[in-house]
């Protein structure tokens, strides 16, 4: 059984709303070896579409990948990219600016890290965070030095979303797919997985008092 991609597909113009949208769904597989078998079928495919990308170089691929934390992102990463050549893809992971990045635009280190054509660019973490995290924790738009325009005001998420959506559509004339995934999981697998964090040894490097995010 597979869950067609069509179920979680969010079209442009599409409102969202992720409190009726599922955090779980019925296995696509029934065993580990069904499993594996899937994961060999679909790398096999993965690896013939990326070798055709960087043949006909016309075209790059970014992939953003947006989560909650603990929601995984690393092991989809790790799972999805197994079968790529690792000359063909590169991933680039985004946290707090350094002091360096606070003196260019919100968009310039994302925007340095963008894929030539005829690869495939990971951004874990991405300019989303500039109208996420950055709206939790107003002290990193405060060290961002804008201009005259209000830190507070409803103006300046406007026209930071108006910039992202004139980027994509800039490096979509120009040959660059965008693909976004966000990973949802509900607060409690989120709780659990935080324990986990804590109570496992091998997992306790991921456990810090800083905020994830930027």
């Amino acid at each position: 059984m597979k869950i067609s991609s069509k179920e979680f597909r969010v079209r442009e113009g599409d409102d969202v709303n992720l409190k009726k949208w599922p955090t779980t769904v019925d296995p696509v597989y029934k065993s580990k070896e069904q499993y594996q078998d899937l994961l060999r079928e679909h790398v096999a495919q993965l690896s013939s579409q990326q070798q055709l990308l960087y043949a006909s170089n016309r075209y790059a691929v970014l992939l953003i990948i947006q989560v909650m934390d603990a929601a995984g992102k690393d092991g989809v990463i790790r799972h999805v990219m197994s079968g790529v050549n690792p000359q063909g893809f590169q991933v680039f992971s985004f946290k707090h600016p350094s002091p360096a990045e606070l003196q260019h635009d919100f968009l310039w280190r994302t925007t340095r890290d963008l894929p030539e054509r005829g690869r495939i660019g990971i951004f874990n973490r991405s300019y989303y965070e500039e109208v996420l995290i950055v709206r939790v924790h107003p002290e990193i738009l405060h060290s961002e030095g804008l201009l005259d325009e209000p830190r507070n005001d409803k103006t300046v998420w406007h026209h930071r979303y108006r910039s992202i959506a004139d980027l994509e559509k800039h490096l979509h004339v120009n040959g660059t797919r965008i693909i976004k995934f966000f990973l949802h999981l509900s607060k409690e697998e989120q709780r659990k997985r935080f324990l986990a964090r804590i109570d496992e040894p091998e997992k306790n490097w991921k456990v810090s008092l800083a905020y994830e995010g930027l």
